[in-house]
Formats: structure tokens, sequence, C-alpha cells
């Protein structure tokens, strides 16, 4: 599949357009609005988590948490990206104005709708907060079927899956089972599979290309390894894991397939000559997040295997603030620079930005196995969190995505 390189993207076709900045680029809304839900719902679930708030609308703070963070965050996060990429891969115009607008609208929509859950009801609910995903599925499909790109028409695929684990969650929000099944586990866990898939495999790409390029200008010899058979081996086992951890997370056969599939991707992280990167933050960040997967694979793994000794919660929060977090935050920072104008380099600011996530990761992954002191671990991974998103909303917003280009 072919994925975009800011750093050698053939310039699409832009209408000429005078309107608000913020509406010119698909990435402007979505990569700020992410951003700011970052750190607003972060400090929502943290206060209900403490008792000094009530959650809001009609999910428990748990749920609400686990559902806004997915399919708030991470739904504007990938909106963010294939609405920069795809022109990119198609050579037609990109979404701008009142048709970007609207597509905002519906992602700020379903973030109310969720809030007002309580006075809407589960269906009203379900249909608002589903219409963001549903319109951006189709939008996706049109314009890739119009370039004639077949060969990313999996990412509509992994949109699609995202709408069924979206679904799943608010069914099982309804009280709805199937055989007595409870169904927002299963959505929870199909979510975080697209994502982690979704890292695997455009992380896969975007990571030893940057890497390439870098030690290229930076005279290095020893490159990354180029996209393989070795690649394709680690993907196939670890769509296999996921979905294998999906369907049945608690038994030994995934804990196998997850701690198999967490040795390969280690081993394809290592082919990528990370080393060198660490004088570039920008760079390096890349390989730290994408690392945070096969850590997240072991300790999932290690949790199905050994369920006394390794709480669920670690790898769940390895995957969630390590890999998805982690990576998010590195691609945002890096298409915003590229897309804007601005050389792919992070100053001090960014760089503190990029140390706050990790450490962030790093305390949550590990508060589950500190019970007596479980709030307090807890509270400094809230207040990391909060520090790294709102370093990245102060360095982006007013100078790049509410600017012109």
């Amino acid at each position: 599949m072919a994925m975009p390189d800011p750093d050698h993207t053939p310039v699409p076709r832009y209408r000429s357009w005078q309107g608000w900045p913020i509406l010119s680029q698909g990435f402007r809304p979505f990569f700020l609005f992410a951003g700011l839900w970052a750190i607003i719902a972060l400090l929502v679930w943290m206060h209900a988590f403490l008792g000094l708030i009530e959650s809001p609308g009609a999910l428990a703070p748990r749920a609400w948490h686990i559902h806004e963070m997915l399919f708030g965050y991470g739904a504007a996060v990938m909106a963010g990206f294939m609405l920069t990429a795809i022109p990119n891969w198609t050579g037609r115009l990109p979404l701008q104005g009142l048709p970007l607008a609207g597509l905002a609208g519906l992602w700020i929509a379903g973030r109310i709708a969720i809030w007002l859950s309580d006075s809407l009801g589960a269906p009203a609910t379900a249909l608002i907060d589903l219409g963001f995903l549903i319109a951006f599925a189709l939008m996706a499909l049109r314009e890739i079927a119009a370039g004639k790109n077949w060969r990313n028409l999996p990412l509509v695929a992994a949109i699609s899956v995202l709408i069924f684990a979206n679904a799943l969650t608010h069914a099982g929000y309804a009280g709805i089972t199937i055989n007595g099944a409870e169904l927002e586990p299963f959505g929870t866990r199909l979510a975080l599979a697209v994502f982690a898939a979704l890292i695997m495999l455009i992380g896969g790409r975007v990571v030893p290309s940057f890497t390439r390029n870098w030690l290229v200008k930076a005279g290095h010899k020893r490159l990354p390894a180029p996209f393989g058979p070795f690649d394709k081996i680690a993907l196939a086992l670890g769509i296999v894991a996921l979905l294998s951890w999906v369907v049945a997370p608690d038994i030994a056969a995934s804990g196998a397939l997850l701690g198999l599939a967490a040795l390969t991707h280690a081993a394809r992280l290592a082919r990528w000559r990370g080393g060198p990167a660490w004088r570039e933050p920008l760079l390096l960040v890349l390989h730290v997040g994408y690392g945070w997967i096969p850590v997240a694979l072991a300790l999932i793994a290690a949790g199905a295997v050994w369920p006394d000794h390794v709480p669920a919660s670690a790898g769940i929060h390895a995957l969630t603030v390590g890999a998805i977090a982690t990576m998010t935050l590195a691609v945002m920072s890096r298409a915003i620079r590229g897309h804007s104008g601005r050389s792919l380099t992070a100053g001090i600011t960014a760089t503190l930005v990029f140390i706050a996530i990790t450490l962030a990761a790093l305390v949550r992954t590990g508060t589950p196995f500190h019970a007596e002191t479980y709030t307090v671990h807890l509270m400094v991974s809230a207040a990391l969190w909060v520090a790294a998103y709102l370093g990245f909303v102060l360095i982006h917003a007013r100078a790049i995505l509410l600017q012109p280009r």
C-alpha cells in the first residue's frame, strides 16, 4: 500500500481558498480538535474518577473515558491524517470549506451527543455519534474510487470496522447482549485492534521511510531494511493475534499468538536503524511510538497467560497511552510541520512534549502494579498527559493550524 511521505510528497491541487485557514486543509480542524479533546476528556475523566463530578451523560465514568479516547480522539486523528493523505494518493482536490466544516461539525455533534446521552436516549445518541464515522467512510470511499486508487481501499475497510466497533459499544451501553455476552468490551477490543493494526501498517511504512531519508541526508551508509516478506509476515501475524485477542482475550492460545507477534514486531523495529535518530527527536519519537507495539502485545499476552501476576490494564495502557498516543502525537506534529511549509525538526518545546507523553505511558503502564499508590500514579500520568497535549496545542494552534501556509 502506498503511504504518504511528508519529506517527498507530491503537492496536491488546491482550490483558491480565502476563508478561515482552519478550513483549508483536513488536518487543521481535526488535529486541533484531537489535541483539545485529549486534554478536556482526560480532565473530565479524572474529576469523575475522583468523585468530584458526575460522568457526563448516561455512561459510567470508565465507559465514557474509553469511548471518548477511542471514538473521539482516535477518530479525529484518523480523519485528519486521511483527509491530508487522500489528495496525495488520488491527485484530486482536497476537502475544504463548508464540506470540511460539515464533517468536523458531525464529529463535534458526536461528542455533544455522548455528553447529553442521558437526555437524548440510546438510539439517538448512537445515531448521532455514528454519523461522523459513516460520513467519513463514504467520503473516503468516494475519493478513492474517483481517483481509482484501489490499493488504499483497506483504509476504508478499517474505518468500516471502527464503525462496527462503535455500534457494538452503543449496543452494549443500551444493555443488549448476545447469548448473555456483553458487547461493549468486544467493541472496545475491536477498536483497539483497528488502531494497533493501523500503526503496524502505516507506521511500518513511514517510520523506515522517514529514517532512510534522514540517514541519507546525514551521510550514513547503513539504511533501514526495505519492506519485504518479513514485514508481510509480521503484519499478518500481528493482525491474526489481535483478532484472536478480540474474540477470546483470556485463552492461552491468544496469549501465545500475541507473544509471538510481540517478538516479530520487536525484530521488525530493530531492522529500521533507529539508533542514530536520537539526534532528531521528531524522528526518534516515531521509533519510540512503534516500540510500544511489541511492549503492549507482550504485556497483553502475559496478562492472558498469567492473569494473577500481570493486570490486563497494563497491556491496554501500553497500547493506548504508549503506542497510540505517542504515534499519533508524532504523526500529527510531523504532518502539521510538513504541510504548513515548516522544517521537519523538533524544537525544545516539541521535544518536551514527546518526553512528557513517554513518561505518561511509562507511569500509566506501571500503575496497575502499584495498588497501594494507584491513585497517585494515576494523577502523575494524567498530569504528564495533559502537559504533553497542552504543549502540542500551544505549539501548533495559532502559528500553524490557524494561519495560512
